[in-house]
């Protein structure tokens, strides 16, 4: 049981015209945006703080961005947002294969030098404390431009927040997120997302 239980997606005009945005990535509105529209002028900015990351303004895919919330969610633990980053990876063109071997990122042919750099760089900014040093910078940058790094920081930072949101929350799981959970990783448990 949810710690705050979400309000139905109609509940406030103000934000139902803008859960349009998460219909698209995932084929409904998630439970963490339905529990923050209790204070609309949360539900909003966050929603357009979403809206502003995922715009794809560079080279950093839409499925790129969301494998780079999955590990970052992964990296702190919250399977609510591991089922649905990997759900809009598939959404957004990540085949079966790239998805389920995500973890084998630095040793397989899946993934190019550029993705490899992204991912590290995931992982080392969503660590506590924060493991970004010289070696990851000067790979990612050899790789990407200024605003690209800008972009992946904010899925990065984007998705600390939704991860310590949604497992303070305990926030439930949907049922197309649990499916993806399911299909993606093995012995897929959605812990408190009840």
């Amino acid at each position: 049981m949810p710690l705050i239980t979400p309000l139905d997606q109609f509940a406030n005009p103000e934000v139902e015209r803008l859960v349009k945005f998460f219909n698209e990535t995932l084929g409904f509105c998630p439970n963490s945006v339905l529990t923050m529209q209790r204070r609309p002028a949360i539900a909003e900015a966050f929603v357009n703080l979403n809206m502003a990351v995922m715009a794809n303004e560079g080279r950093v895919t839409a499925e790129q961005k969301r494998l780079v919330g999955y590990l970052t969610s992964a990296q702190t633990g919250c399977k609510y947002c591991q089922a649905h980053t990997i759900l809009a990876a598939e959404r957004y063109g990540g085949s079966e294969e790239r998805l389920k071997n995500i973890w084998d990122f630095r040793q397989s042919d899946l993934y190019t030098d550029a993705e490899k750099a992204l991912f590290e760089f995931a992982l080392a900014a969503s660590s506590v404390p924060n493991a970004v040093d010289k070696n990851i910078e000067n790979e990612l940058k050899k790789h990407w431009d200024d605003g690209e790094v800008v972009e992946v920081l904010g899925v990065i930072a984007l998705f600390g927040y939704l991860n310590r949101w949604n497992d303070s929350m305990g926030t439930s799981l949907e049922p197309g997120a649990e499916a993806a959970g399911t299909q993606y990783f093995e012995n897929w448990d959605k812990g408190k997302h009840q």
